[in-house]
């Protein structure tokens, strides 16, 4: 089994018992090692690997909160107490909208568990614990730098999303504390932030504990929010010079059978032009639900063309959670 983390955080960046009106220690025990364990043959394992190791954070009813691509298809998943015990835990499910996972431990965990708070009220420049498995050496001191939409690559985007600095070097599934020491977010992403007037550093994309509130009760239940799936294409799409263009494609999804290539730009979807990635994403999703026909306009070698691709609902291009 990995260790809890190597990531040890500078004692002049770590947290600090007197900044906080919270036990912190105490709080920072409710968040814990995962190690994931996923089939070779798994959908997912080509971009994301057969192990994958990170953080997850203890909540209502002894549930483990984490991202969701540290835990998605995993056959085995260990949960890594800061002690360095270990229980076995079973992926209850994913949430691909907003990009959590939840996982089930299977054995007594006998940690804390931290209460929801809310992310919607938390302010720029507020301060902020980004905590990480292995207690406050292996946590952050840190503010709250921007509230902004993020789009990813790989068919995701948020509305609102959190931005924080320092950056954390093990983010996935970190917890984001408030100054109370409620979760108010959970650690995606390194992302690097740069402008005409400062140098570029690293920031940690975070996804807000407000999206999670209401996918809760469908999560631990069905393992999935109980609503018809967005289409998805299983396209890996970037901005380059106000264009959006193919970057890779998902083995045996909808843009990989319809022959679409890398350096493909994406023009438009339905006829509405696109320029950005969280465009192609609201319009393709506008279409209607998984299953819908996705027409597009590309453009390929100074060839323009249209092309019509039929979606998918992703969570069945996977495996499901192995019952116990």
């Amino acid at each position: 089994m990995a260790p809890v983390s190597e990531h040890k955080i500078p004692a002049a960046a770590q947290p600090q018992q007197a900044d906080y009106g919270f036990d912190l220690d105490r709080t920072l025990d409710a968040v814990v090692g995962l190690h994931s364990l996923v089939p070779a043959n798994a959908f997912t394992a080509e971009p994301l690997g057969t192990e994958r190791a990170g953080n997850g954070v203890v909540i209502e009813n002894g549930l483990v909160l984490t991202i969701g691509y540290l835990v998605m298809e995993a056959e085995t998943v260990w949960i890594h107490r800061n002690g360095g015990s270990a229980v076995e835990g079973h992926v209850l499910g994913v949430d691909f909208e907003t990009g959590f996972g939840l996982v089930q431990p299977l054995g007594r965990l006998d940690l804390p568990a931290l209460q929801l708070g809310s992310s919607g009220t938390t302010e720029l420049g507020s301060r902020v614990v980004i905590g990480g498995a292995g207690g406050r050496a292996h946590s952050l001191a840190g503010n709250v730098i921007a509230r902004e939409p993020f789009a990813g690559y790989w068919e995701y985007a948020l509305d609102e999303a959190f931005f924080i600095a320092p950056a954390h070097p093990n983010w996935g599934g970190t917890a984001l504390i408030s100054e109370q020491g409620d979760l108010i977010g959970i650690g995606s992403l390194q992302v690097e932030s740069s402008s005409a007037t400062s140098k570029a550093r690293h920031l940690n994309m975070m996804v807000p504990i407000d999206l999670l509130k209401p996918a809760l009760p469908d999560l631990t239940a069905y393992g999935r929010v109980n609503k018809p799936a967005r289409p998805w294409l299983g396209l890996y799409a970037t901005e380059i010079d106000g264009n959006v263009v193919v970057a890779g494609l998902a083995s045996k999804a909808p843009a990989a059978k319809a022959e679409l290539k890398v350096g493909d730009v994406i023009l438009a979807v339905g006829g509405d032009a696109v320029t950005t990635l969280f465009e192609l994403y609201h319009k393709l999703w506008a279409l209607g639900t998984a299953g819908v026909d996705v027409p597009l306009t590309l453009k390929s070698r100074g060839v323009t063309f249209d092309v019509t691709l039929k979606s998918v609902d992703r969570a069945k291009m996977m495996r499901a959670p192995k019952l116990h």
